[in-house]
């Protein structure tokens, strides 16, 4: 991996990482394997050149197409309420720049990712391939419909906040099941673990506040990534 001659992760930028490691680790994230895959995971290879300085920050940062990448602990701590083990199916709402996707992959699961900006989609699309987590199937979709068609999915994992339930996705989870995910508006947020107790009903634990950009629904097909 990483084999790329533009990609270059040098003993600076490792040693970033092992700062960072120490901040989530001050922030309550103790899974072991989810530190271990923020070691080797580069997020600077998910941004854009001129933010690579501050890839190590635990702050987002813009990826174009109005879009950003979500500040490290929270990716870490998404990832450790949903519990990921070795083969699990995973649906990710909202690609991004992939970076999520590549914490999950490297977990051990399954990984399918719907992303609804369709410049976006594609630029993903390529950085994936270039890095080799080809294995992660992407998605240009409407992330509120999910992907019935490879349903049920052990986890899903969403990365912007609905104003309600998605009831939609909430049916692609088997039973036994959990979803993560923020709720709510632009003032108040939770996140919420759901978990698929029977076919018709679920239980909800609230979580800490959250503050994400709202779920939309469709696809929009901007193709500009100049808005950084």
């Amino acid at each position: 991996m990483y084999k790329n001659s533009i990609f270059v992760d040098d003993y600076r930028h490792k040693g970033l990482r092992k700062k960072l490691i120490e901040t989530l680790k001050s922030k309550g994230i103790r899974n072991e394997a989810i530190l271990n895959a923020f070691q080797h995971v580069p997020r600077h290879f998910f941004l854009d050149k001129a933010f690579e300085e501050m890839a190590y920050k635990d702050q987002p940062f813009p990826i174009g197409f109005s879009q950003t990448i979500s500040q490290p602990y929270t990716v870490a701590y998404q990832t450790q309420l949903l519990d990921v083990k070795k083969r699990d199916k995973i649906l990710e709402i909202g690609t991004g720049s992939g970076f999520q996707s590549c914490i999950l992959s490297h977990l051990g699961a399954r990984v399918y990712t719907i992303e609804r900006q369709e410049g976006l989609y594609h630029k993903t699309n390529i950085l994936l391939e270039k890095l080799g987590f080809g294995a992660v199937k992407t998605y240009l979709k409407d992330g509120f419909k999910g992907l019935p068609v490879f349903a049920p999915f052990d986890k899903i994992l969403i990365t912007a906040a609905p104003d309600e339930l998605p009831y939609d996705l909430i049916d692609q989870l088997k039973i036994g099941g959990i979803m993560v995910l923020p709720k709510g508006n632009l003032q108040v947020q939770k996140m919420l673990l759901l978990t698929k107790t029977s076919e018709t009903s679920y239980k909800i634990e609230e979580k800490e506040s959250a503050l994400f950009v709202p779920m939309l629904s469709g696809i929009a097909n901007h193709q500009s990534d100049s808005n950084y």
